[in-house]
């Protein structure tokens, strides 16, 4: 079951992954439209302000179809064969799923608590989804559809029929069978759904109210799930569900930037909301710390690769929001240094939401260019200097006590490892080199991709392809269910060929690949076929 719901996990970061463009093109049209800094050329009625608009409104294609993308992209990490078509199967059912649900809340709505006749804007618990009117089931009930025709597809997508029922194999026996499952699906929606939309409004209330604890709590809660893959199921509802915030927060804090770039309150009052987004702080001042850690108590011959090692995995965290190199260079080495690491990540949220910062902080600093600092500079750049001072002095604090407890408690971070261990990551050309001394067998030829070389070398890590059951990805990493655990190689000999490290539970592997993940993945199952 943990396999399965971390797998879910890991796909639904498929989509994600497309926000941060669209967040940083809608960051800038917002600076291109501000008056306070372009006078009247930027005044709503001109023509520069109205190309903007018509580039911001490009950019808002995501933000305003959050449930139709989710839908279309589960089944590019779940489903086991033939993803395209299950892609197109859960369009479908799930158009289908909202017209149903469209019809039966207009004869039926009303002994429901809901009335299907007034206008679907915020706070009515309506939606227009693809020109469809409905209800407001968000990214839950899109990944419910989405889940669901991902099992159907997986389950009967080659069943046999006659040769005269021949026209409904395949997509159209998925759409078969699901266009009657879907009858139930909207019928028990149209009836829990108004409830379960009154208790998230509760909660909304709730985390609110819950001020610099709740904060606290959520953002620890976000790190310290990282190894286990279920920081998902944390941070997605707030981003893109109406727990905190109609909308999300993500959302929410987009559609309330020109408000907020007009007005000198403070952040946290102007949006109370972007508390809970705050977790990427640390995802860029906590590397400096922890990088300066890792060099300063190395050992003097190794201190050159500790150097090598940290700054582009500290980078990638620092400018992309991707920590897992960082964080599971140490991880599975020192797991004290991580539960540390998730406890100085939740106080500096706390701390800088305490000192006013509020925001879409939840990547690196692309993220806090485009969308925070940026459009909101001219009022606010006292918030935003502070929030630099109180990140770099915990820097200074992620330095100190790991410093501290690497010394005190002899831990084999990088570049203190035996004599005869290694602990460090290869370079392309490293690993080349290897190929060319024949170091893995027969693993790449020179003239193959890096991506090919490292899923092939993946392969074998992991048993060979006779032991691979099924395999999908998430952000950074390779998630693999074996067959036999017994023939998969230690974390060391991933480490070989780029990987940032090896997360085993039971039969399911999880390679740190990084950001190429895809594209590796994509090799993976070339290979399997």
């Amino acid at each position: 079951m943990m396999q399965r719901i971390q797998k879910f996990g890991g796909a639904m970061f498929t989509p994600v992954l497309l926000f941060a463009f669209s967040g940083i093109v809608v960051g800038i049209c917002t600076v291109a439209q501000q008056e306070m800094i372009w006078g009247s050329l930027a005044a709503p009625d001109t023509m520069w302000y109205q190309v903007w608009n018509v580039i911001r409104e490009g950019a808002w294609t995501l933000f305003r179809q959050v449930p139709l993308l989710f839908v279309i992209s589960l089944p590019i990490g779940l489903a086991k064969k033939q993803s395209a078509r299950a892609c197109m199967e859960a369009f479908v059912l799930y158009m289908t799923f909202n017209y149903m649900l469209a019809e039966l809340l207009k004869n039926w709505g009303l002994n429901f608590g809901v009335d299907f006749a007034q206008e679907a804007v915020s706070g009515s618990g309506l939606t227009i989804i693809g020109s469809v009117k409905t209800l407001d089931t968000g990214m839950v009930g899109a990944l419910i559809v989405s889940g669901l025709v991902v099992f159907l597809h997986n389950k009967y997508f080659d069943t046999k029929l006659p040769e005269w029922l021949g026209v409904f194999r395949g997509s159209s026996f998925i759409c078969l069978i699901g266009f009657f499952a879907m009858i139930p699906v909207a019928l028990i929606f149209m009836i829990v759904w108004p409830q379960v939309q009154h208790l998230i409004g509760n909660m909304q209330s709730f985390f609110i109210s819950s001020g610099l604890v709740g904060i606290w709590v959520y953002t620890f809660l976000e790190r310290i799930l990282i190894p286990t893959g279920l920081h998902h199921f944390i941070y997605m509802p707030m981003a893109y569900e109406s727990v905190v915030v109609d909308g999300g927060f993500k959302t929410a804090w987009v559609n309330a930037l020109p408000t907020i770039a007009a007005s000198k309150e403070s952040l946290a009052t102007l949006f109370p909301a972007g508390g809970f987004a705050l977790y990427g702080l640390s995802k860029v001042f906590s590397p400096i710390g922890i990088s300066a850690a890792f060099y300063a108590t190395a050992k003097k011959e190794k201190k050159k690769v500790v150097l090598g090692l940290m700054i582009p995995v500290a980078l990638t965290a620092i400018m992309a929001g991707i920590t897992e190199p960082i964080e599971f260079t140490f991880l599975f080495i020192a797991p004290v240094l991580f539960a540390v690491h998730a406890l100085l990540a939740a106080t500096l949220a706390t701390v800088s939401f305490a000192f006013g910062l509020s925001g879409e902080f939840s990547s690196g600093l692309i993220n806090w260019i485009a969308l925070n600092w940026l459009p909101l500079g001219a009022n606010h750049w006292q918030t935003y200097v502070l929030q630099v001072v109180i990140g770099l002095a915990f820097s200074a604090i992620w330095f100190v006590v790991f410093r501290a407890l690497i010394l005190k408690m002899n831990l084999k971070t990088p570049g203190r490892e035996d004599a005869n261990e290694e602990v460090k990551l290869v370079s392309k050309a490293e690993y080349k080199a290897s190929k060319s001394k024949g170091s893995a067998g027969d693993v790449a030829a020179p003239q193959m991709s890096e991506e090919t070389m490292k899923a092939q070398a993946f392969l074998e890590g992991l048993g060979g392809k006779e032991n691979i059951q099924d395999v999908t990805n998430c952000a950074t990493r390779l998630r693999v269910t074996v067959r036999d655990e017994t023939l998969v190689k230690k974390a060391d000999d991933f480490k070989k060929f780029g990987a940032h490290g090896l997360v085993a539970h039971g039969k399911n592997y999880q390679v740190i690949v990084g950001l190429s993940v895809p594209t590796v993945r994509e090799e993976f199952e070339g290979l399997l076929d």
